[in-house]
């Protein structure tokens, strides 16, 4: 009998501690608002605009980030991207960037992808105005409640 009761304490027991270790459950981020969406591409590109990158700064993450533009090929974070995107925007004195039809945005979990294609239009200080239209693809992550830009990929077709 105390066989029978130390065989079905243990099986009891093996149950219970299997039990609670499914029930603990990870440390939840923070609720970020409403999931990125094509209206907030649009702000973003807004933004982007007034060609000056500190009226993009808030929807982007800091720290170590990847971010590829069209001129330079590369940033390794947001200080460097508005630091170097400063110096290719000095050239022009106006911008108008328009988010076109296809943006599509995919929420999974505490990431958020988007595509789209951004028609431009750049007038040069020497008054040039340049057209055209280039490709974006972004991530969002929620970090600390805000839905913040962690990669962006910029890129034009070759003519």
């Amino acid at each position: 009998m105390l066989k029978r009761f130390l065989t079905v304490s243990l099986c009891l027991l093996a149950l219970t501690l299997s039990g609670s270790a499914q029930t603990k459950k990870s440390p939840m981020k923070k609720l970020a608002g409403p999931a990125p969406d094509k209206a907030l591409m649009q702000k973003i590109w807004d933004g982007w605009s007034t060609l000056d990158p500190a009226n993009v700064a808030k929807y982007y993450a800091t720290g170590p980030h990847t971010f590829f533009d069209i001129a330079p090929l590369k940033y390794g974070s947001w200080d460097e991207y508005e630091k170097g995107v400063k110096v290719v925007l000095a050239g022009y004195q106006s911008g108008k960037c328009t988010v076109n039809d296809d943006a599509e945005v995919h929420p999974h979990g505490d990431l958020v992808w988007g595509t789209a294609t951004i028609k431009e239009q750049l007038t040069s200080k020497a008054g040039k105005v340049e057209m055209g239209n280039f490709r974006w693809t972004v991530i969002w992550e929620n970090i600390d409640g805000k839905w913040l830009i962690v990669h962006e990929h910029v890129s034009e077709p070759i003519q």
